[in-house]
């Protein structure tokens, strides 16, 4: 039946020939160029090709000097009790104010006001977003490239050893580190750091660490502070690893407080060589996954991470071209 009504048409309308002609001759031509790699329209393309010829984009990135530096001491030997120690590597004269037992909907409220309202540039400009909202204030005077170690504490007559079950209203401590002198505002993008910092007490024994750090621009903006995930070298100690029933409690903390491990964990050592090719150093992060590790040559060959096989959307340079050719002087 079908090639009786293909003859009749055929018979009636001989353009349905030339149609079906000019059809074939497309769709091989296509399918030729396509086969040598030449742009073709994507209905011509089956769905894994036209995947994997999805163009990465690159981001354009702007150089933004951080004044400020916080990183924990000893987290291992930090509790509630026992008070914890904090390190501070400034650029320039800076003060620390540390807020125990800070309200978690205030504080959020805060970093609202710095974008709407006003800016939190001081001390007294984020306690007051904060309506006194905390138990007990510390505050301590940085001096420039210091790089000092604090030891920060709860009075004992306080006696909190805790702050209730997951969830939780307060967070255990809370660091902003802002620049001591009116002039250096005006220099830096940067005007403060707000670090969320976990302490373990009695109910919540998840070890001591930084959760959350965010950076507050003399514009409005904050941006929360996240790492870049590296390949980690082989050439650790055992005794620097923690065990694995250190590991499954860690984990299942995390997971009640609603945190992802990758989140909050930061790797101890970093590589440097790219995953692929093990020779070029690593340049480029991959975005939305932030692993960091490929380099000039294997980034442009990759539109899935090689790490995690997601795909990947945006990718952006640590560093230029330029600045890798000084950095190759230097040690030269």
């Amino acid at each position: 039946m079908a090639a009786v009504f293909l003859v009749t048409l055929y018979e009636y309308s001989p353009l349905f020939y030339i149609a079906v002609v000019f059809t074939c001759f497309i769709v091989t031509t296509g399918l030729v160029l396509g086969w040598f790699g030449w742009d073709v329209p994507v209905i011509l393309r089956n769905s894994e090709e036209t995947q994997f010829n999805t163009r990465v984009f690159k981001k354009q990135m702007r150089q933004v000097k951080n004044p400020f530096g916080l990183e924990i001491t000893n987290p291992s030997t930090s509790s509630i009790t026992t008070g914890v120690t904090l390190k501070t590597d400034c650029l320039e004269d800076s003060r620390l104010t540390c807020y125990w037992g800070c309200s978690v909907q205030k504080l959020y409220e805060a970093l609202q006001k710095h974008v709407y309202c006003f800016r939190i540039s001081t001390p007294q400009a984020l306690e007051d977003a904060l309506y006194s909202e905390y138990l007990y204030q510390e505050q301590y005077f940085i001096k420039k490239d210091s790089k000092e170690e604090i030891y920060c504490q709860l009075p004992r007559d306080n006696k909190i050893e805790d702050f209730g079950s997951v969830p939780r209203s307060r967070y255990p401590l809370v660091a902003l580190l802002t620049l001591a002198h009116e002039d250096d505002r005006e220099i830096y993008d940067i005007i403060s750091m707000v670090s969320v910092i976990h302490i373990p007490d009695k109910t919540y024994k998840l070890s001591c660490r930084i959760l959350y750090q965010y950076l507050l621009l003399a514009q409005g903006q904050f941006h929360d502070l996240k790492q870049l995930f590296m390949s980690a070298n082989n050439n650790s100690t055992p005794s620097s690893n923690p065990s694995a029933e250190e590991k499954n409690a860690d984990r299942s903390l995390l997971e009640k407080a609603g945190l992802s491990e990758s989140e909050v964990e930061l790797s101890e050592e970093n590589s440097k060589d790219c995953v692929v090719c093990q020779n070029g150093s690593v340049n480029w992060v991959l975005l939305p996954c932030r692993h960091t590790c490929l380099c000039d040559g294997c980034v442009k060959y990759f539109q899935q991470c090689p790490m995690c096989r997601q795909f990947v959307q945006e990718s952006f340079a640590l560093c230029s071209q330029k600045e890798q050719d000084k950095d190759k002087l230097k040690t030269l």
